[in-house]
Order: C-alpha cells, then structure tokens, then sequence
C-alpha cells in the first residue's frame, strides 16, 4: 500500500481544550468503565492543566497546529475531550453531536466553530444537537471511527451511539456505517468506539476480542484489510490500558501517531513495529486526563479542513 506523503485519514491541525477547573464527571461514571476515580482535588486539577499544555507544545514541536483554548468554568467537566460534541470533514463540512449527558451538551462552544470558520474554508455546519431531547445521541469521534480515505464509519453500539443518529451521520457525510457490539472483560458494553479501534493510513490498531459476534468481528477485519491496512490486533488489557484511544496526524516531517505513555507501554514489540514502519510515535504524559477516562485521541478534535491562507 502506497501513500503520498500527505493523508486524508491524518489532520496537520488539531482543536485542544485546556482546563483551569478539571475534574471527574460523576454524571457519565455509570457507563464510562474507564474512569477511575470520583475523587478529586486542586492538586490533581493543576495536573490536569500542565499535561494539556505539554501535550500542546509537544504537537507543535513536531508541526502540528494546536488551536488551544481555555475553559475556566467548573459546569463542563468533561470540556477536555472536544472530539466528542464537533467534527470536521474535508470539503469545508462541520457536524455537531447530540450529548448523552446534560453536563456534556455545555461543551459545545459558538467560538470554537467560528475560529473554525475564520481560519478554514467552511461550506456548512449541519447540528444534530436537536436530537437530544428525543433521547437520541451520536457522540461525535468517541462514537465512530472514521475512515476518511475509504469513507467507513466503525461504531460500536451503545447509549451513546444511536442508530438513528448514525444513519443520518453517514447520509450527510457520505460514510458506509459499520456497525458492531463490543464489551468488556466484565461483558459491559464500550461507551465509546475510539477506545477500541484506531485507524490510521497504514494500519488499524483494535481490539479485536471484544467485538462479541465471531462472524461481525471477522467482517470488521476484513473490511479494515481490503483498505490495504496492517491489524494491530490490540488485547483487553492493552484496551484498559488506552492502546486504542490513538489518533494518526500529520507532522512536518512525517505522519505521527499520538497516543499516552499510559499506550505506548502497553504495546508489543511486535505492534510498534508494525505502527512505526510507517508512522512516528509521538507519546504524550497525560496520566491525571486518563483517570477521567479519555486519553489522547479524546482530547484532539481532528481539523480535515483547508486553511484559508
């Protein structure tokens, strides 16, 4: 599988979401299995600031754009992890999500959307947000992983995914839906898809194993490998350990693939070898994000738009 330097599965620019007040979201703690801790502190909250603001200035470092913004209020908990509520699609397209959780729907950010619109070519901003009160929710890049070169979105079912929503998604944006249930260890269903899976240009990174349905499993494989893709086949233990919540972005000098020191631990020999045949692993310390339960791909919303200048 041959690719141009340049990918349309891997942003140069990113949006972050620094937070002044960070803490655990007691409000998604039922189904987000990942999350550690309820307990919090200021000690804890400062942690959380210096680690988006080191992995902001690593990103850079390797060329990525990082448009940082802050949030000083206390009634998003949740603000750090924008991929969720917004995406971007190549031919100047934005999508807003609809939220499970009330404290999450705070997330969304007029300025966010119109630095978006000043700094890049957008034709349309299609919000889905209105589902809402119908109990119908798509939580954005958490909810489905999007192949943008072969036009798949990967979406594990759950409360946080619904069908409805997802349909619609993949009209609008012109993505074959593929769907598939996945749980835990314990059998508790994954709230969120990008915990699972990472697809990048060259490979897929997935939990295989959790995907509970044999023949949807082997489907799912099958479709990642007609793309030209290597499977990283990623354990439960590696899942639990944020092996999968990876985002692939373009650097200045080669693509790169961010993910936590909490990940990169957890690979194989084997694995890293396989991602860094053709993408630079870039390891971000965000330890204190983590006990939130997202790590990096979380925490970066993917900009697939065209600058203006």
């Amino acid at each position: 599988m041959t690719h141009a330097a340049y990918s349309a599965q891997a942003p140069s620019a990113v949006v972050m979401v620094r937070p002044h007040h960070f803490t655990v979201n007691t409000e998604t703690a039922a189904d987000n299995r990942f999350q550690l801790s309820t307990d919090w502190s200021d000690e804890l909250a400062s942690r959380a600031f210096d680690e988006i603001t080191l992995a902001a200035e690593t990103l850079e470092s390797h060329g990525v754009t990082v448009h940082l913004f802050e949030d000083s209020g206390i009634d998003a908990p949740d603000s750090v992890f924008p991929n969720n509520w917004f995406s971007t699609h190549a031919g100047g397209h934005i999508a807003i999500y609809p939220m499970k959780a009330p404290s999450r729907r705070r997330e969304r950010r007029s300025d966010i959307i119109e630095m978006l619109k000043q700094n890049y070519r957008v034709q349309d901003v299609i919000d889905y947000s209105g589902l809402e009160p119908d109990g119908i929710f798509l939580e954005g890049t958490g909810a489905m992983v999007l192949d943008h070169i072969d036009r798949v979105a990967y979406a594990a079912r759950s409360d946080r995914t619904d069908p409805i929503a997802l349909e619609r998604f993949c009209t609008h944006f012109n993505f074959e839906p593929m769907v598939f249930d996945a749980r835990d260890g314990d059998g508790v269903p994954i709230y969120h898809t990008n915990v699972l899976m990472c697809v990048a240009t060259c490979f897929a990174a997935i939990g295989t194993g959790m995907i509970t349905d044999a023949r949807r499993r082997n489907e799912v494989v099958a479709r990642l490998q007609r793309s030209g893709r290597d499977i990283v086949h990623l354990s439960n233990a590696q899942i639990d350990s944020f092996a999968g919540n990876a985002i692939e972005l373009q650097g200045k000098e080669s693509r790169i693939l961010a993910l936590s020191t909490t990940a990169l631990a957890a690979l194989g020999d084997d694995q890293r070898a396989t991602i860094e045949a053709d993408t630079r692993i870039i390891a971000l310390d965000i330890p204190t994000i983590e006990r939130a339960g997202g790590s990096v791909r979380c925490t970066l919303a993917g900009i697939h738009l065209t600058a203006r200048n």
